[in-house]
Protein backbone atom coordinates (compact mmCIF):
# COMPACT_ATOMS: atom_id res chain seq x y z
CA UNK A 1 0.00 0.00 0.00
CA UNK A 2 1.04 3.60 -0.52
CA UNK A 3 0.75 6.53 1.81
CA UNK A 4 -2.63 8.19 1.97
CA UNK A 5 -2.99 10.63 -0.96
CA UNK A 6 -4.81 13.32 1.04
CA UNK A 7 -4.59 15.78 -1.82
CA UNK A 8 -6.49 13.29 -4.01
CA UNK A 9 -9.13 12.39 -1.43
CA UNK A 10 -12.43 14.20 -1.83
CA UNK A 11 -13.31 15.69 1.52
CA UNK A 12 -16.99 15.97 0.79
CA UNK A 13 -19.58 15.63 3.54
CA UNK A 14 -20.11 11.93 2.79
CA UNK A 15 -16.40 11.13 3.25
CA UNK A 16 -16.14 13.21 6.42
CA UNK A 17 -19.20 11.47 7.79
CA UNK A 18 -17.72 8.04 7.03
CA UNK A 19 -14.54 8.89 8.95
CA UNK A 20 -16.46 10.27 11.93
CA UNK A 21 -18.84 7.29 11.90
CA UNK A 22 -15.90 4.84 12.04
CA UNK A 23 -14.47 6.74 15.03
CA UNK A 24 -17.75 6.91 16.94
CA UNK A 25 -18.58 3.27 16.18
CA UNK A 26 -15.23 2.17 17.60
CA UNK A 27 -15.83 4.17 20.79
CA UNK A 28 -19.37 2.82 21.15
CA UNK A 29 -18.16 -0.73 20.55
CA UNK A 30 -15.39 -0.20 23.10
CA UNK A 31 -17.88 0.65 25.85
CA UNK A 32 -19.16 -2.93 25.94
CA UNK A 33 -16.40 -4.97 24.29
CA UNK A 34 -13.33 -3.17 25.72
CA UNK A 35 -11.57 -3.14 22.36
CA UNK A 36 -11.84 -1.18 19.10
CA UNK A 37 -14.37 -2.22 16.50
CA UNK A 38 -13.22 -4.08 13.42
CA UNK A 39 -13.37 -2.16 10.14
CA UNK A 40 -14.39 -4.04 6.99
CA UNK A 41 -12.18 -2.17 4.53
CA UNK A 42 -13.97 -3.50 1.44
CA UNK A 43 -17.04 -1.48 2.49
CA UNK A 44 -15.15 1.74 1.76
CA UNK A 45 -13.52 3.46 -1.19
CA UNK A 46 -9.95 2.43 -2.10
CA UNK A 47 -8.71 5.91 -1.05
CA UNK A 48 -9.84 5.26 2.54
CA UNK A 49 -8.16 1.84 2.55
CA UNK A 50 -4.67 3.31 1.94
CA UNK A 51 -2.09 3.59 4.71
CA UNK A 52 -2.65 6.74 6.72
CA UNK A 53 -1.71 8.43 9.97
CA UNK A 54 -4.37 10.06 12.11
CA UNK A 55 -4.99 11.59 15.49
CA UNK A 56 -8.42 11.40 17.10
CA UNK A 57 -9.21 14.21 19.53
CA UNK A 58 -12.23 14.02 21.81
CA UNK A 59 -13.75 17.09 23.40
CA UNK A 60 -16.52 17.36 25.96
CA UNK A 61 -18.13 20.77 26.50
CA UNK A 62 -15.22 22.39 24.68
CA UNK A 63 -12.59 20.75 26.89
CA UNK A 64 -10.10 18.07 25.90
CA UNK A 65 -11.34 14.58 26.86
CA UNK A 66 -8.73 12.47 25.08
CA UNK A 67 -6.29 12.56 22.18
CA UNK A 68 -4.31 9.67 20.73
CA UNK A 69 -2.78 9.20 17.32
CA UNK A 70 -0.15 7.90 14.96
CA UNK A 71 2.69 10.04 13.65
CA UNK A 72 3.54 7.60 10.87
CA UNK A 73 1.30 5.70 8.48
CA UNK A 74 1.60 2.00 9.34
CA UNK A 75 -1.91 0.62 8.79
CA UNK A 76 -4.97 1.43 6.65
CA UNK A 77 -6.39 4.87 7.45
CA UNK A 78 -9.79 3.59 8.61
CA UNK A 79 -8.16 1.03 10.92
CA UNK A 80 -5.90 3.77 12.28
CA UNK A 81 -8.93 5.96 13.00
CA UNK A 82 -10.84 3.13 14.71
CA UNK A 83 -7.83 2.19 16.87
CA UNK A 84 -7.01 5.79 17.79
CA UNK A 85 -10.65 6.66 18.59
CA UNK A 86 -10.83 3.73 20.99
CA UNK A 87 -7.48 4.66 22.55
CA UNK A 88 -8.47 8.34 22.93
CA UNK A 89 -11.66 7.31 24.74
CA UNK A 90 -10.28 4.59 26.97
CA UNK A 91 -6.47 4.68 27.10
CA UNK A 92 -5.35 8.32 27.24
CA UNK A 93 -3.43 8.31 30.56
CA UNK A 94 -4.49 11.90 31.27
CA UNK A 95 -8.16 10.91 31.65
CA UNK A 96 -10.27 8.15 33.19
CA UNK A 97 -11.85 5.76 30.67
CA UNK A 98 -14.91 7.19 28.96
CA UNK A 99 -18.26 6.34 30.53
CA UNK A 100 -21.39 5.55 28.52
CA UNK A 101 -23.23 8.67 29.73
CA UNK A 102 -20.48 10.84 28.18
CA UNK A 103 -20.88 9.43 24.66
CA UNK A 104 -23.56 11.86 23.46
CA UNK A 105 -21.61 14.85 24.81
CA UNK A 106 -18.47 14.05 22.78
CA UNK A 107 -17.21 16.07 19.87
CA UNK A 108 -14.90 13.99 17.67
CA UNK A 109 -12.14 15.64 15.63
CA UNK A 110 -9.91 13.65 13.29
CA UNK A 111 -6.59 14.99 12.02
CA UNK A 112 -5.19 13.26 8.93
CA UNK A 113 -1.41 13.74 8.96
CA UNK A 114 0.96 14.19 6.07
CA UNK A 115 4.29 12.37 6.38
CA UNK A 116 6.63 14.21 8.77
CA UNK A 117 9.69 15.84 7.23
CA UNK A 118 13.00 16.64 8.89
CA UNK A 119 13.05 20.27 10.00
CA UNK A 120 16.71 21.27 10.47
CA UNK A 121 17.26 24.56 12.30
CA UNK A 122 20.32 26.44 13.51
CA UNK A 123 18.86 27.61 16.80
CA UNK A 124 15.61 28.46 18.53
CA UNK A 125 15.29 31.81 16.76
CA UNK A 126 15.66 30.09 13.39
CA UNK A 127 13.00 27.54 14.38
CA UNK A 128 10.54 30.21 15.48
CA UNK A 129 11.06 32.17 12.25
CA UNK A 130 10.53 29.13 10.01
CA UNK A 131 7.41 27.74 11.71
CA UNK A 132 4.22 28.23 9.70
CA UNK A 133 1.77 29.42 12.35
CA UNK A 134 -1.54 27.60 12.18
CA UNK A 135 -0.24 25.17 9.53
CA UNK A 136 2.71 23.18 10.91
CA UNK A 137 2.47 20.36 13.39
CA UNK A 138 5.79 19.90 15.19
CA UNK A 139 7.60 16.87 16.59
CA UNK A 140 10.40 17.54 19.08
CA UNK A 141 12.93 14.86 20.03
CA UNK A 142 15.86 14.86 22.44
CA UNK A 143 17.06 11.38 23.35
CA UNK A 144 14.09 9.55 24.83
CA UNK A 145 12.13 12.79 25.22
CA UNK A 146 9.62 13.14 22.39
CA UNK A 147 6.41 15.11 21.95
CA UNK A 148 4.23 16.58 19.25
CA UNK A 149 1.64 19.30 18.85
CA UNK A 150 -0.91 19.01 16.05
CA UNK A 151 -1.50 22.07 13.88
CA UNK A 152 -4.84 22.54 15.69
CA UNK A 153 -2.91 23.40 18.89
CA UNK A 154 -2.12 26.78 17.30
CA UNK A 155 -5.72 27.75 18.11
CA UNK A 156 -4.94 27.72 21.84
CA UNK A 157 -1.22 28.62 21.56
CA UNK A 158 -0.98 31.14 18.68
CA UNK A 159 2.38 32.58 19.79
CA UNK A 160 5.30 30.54 18.33
CA UNK A 161 7.43 31.00 21.47
CA UNK A 162 4.62 29.72 23.71
CA UNK A 163 3.91 26.88 21.27
CA UNK A 164 7.54 25.74 21.50
CA UNK A 165 7.76 26.29 25.27
CA UNK A 166 4.70 24.15 25.92
CA UNK A 167 5.96 21.46 23.53
CA UNK A 168 9.24 21.27 25.46
CA UNK A 169 7.33 20.90 28.71
CA UNK A 170 5.13 18.19 27.17
CA UNK A 171 8.31 16.31 26.22
CA UNK A 172 9.52 16.52 29.82
CA UNK A 173 12.18 19.14 29.13
CA UNK A 174 12.72 22.52 30.83
CA UNK A 175 10.93 25.41 29.10
CA UNK A 176 14.22 27.13 28.24
CA UNK A 177 15.97 23.94 27.06
CA UNK A 178 18.10 23.99 23.91
CA UNK A 179 20.91 21.78 22.67
CA UNK A 180 22.65 20.93 19.40
CA UNK A 181 21.16 17.41 19.55
CA UNK A 182 17.55 18.62 19.75
CA UNK A 183 15.80 17.57 16.53
CA UNK A 184 12.52 18.53 14.91
CA UNK A 185 10.17 17.27 12.25
CA UNK A 186 7.14 19.02 10.89
CA UNK A 187 3.96 17.89 9.20
CA UNK A 188 0.56 19.21 8.24
CA UNK A 189 -2.91 17.86 8.89
CA UNK A 190 -6.34 17.89 7.35
CA UNK A 191 -8.94 18.35 10.08
CA UNK A 192 -12.23 16.46 9.91
CA UNK A 193 -14.94 17.41 12.41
Amino acid sequence: MVLMPYSDLKFDEATKQQLLTVAKASITYGLTHHRPSTVTLSDYSPALQQLGASFVTLEKQGELRGCIGSLEAHRPLLVDIAENAFAAAFQDPRFPPLQEQELNELEIHISLLTPAEAFPVKDETDLLQQLNIGIDGLILQEGRHRATFLPSVWESLPDPKQFLTQLKLKAGLPSDYWSSTLSFERYQAKLVK
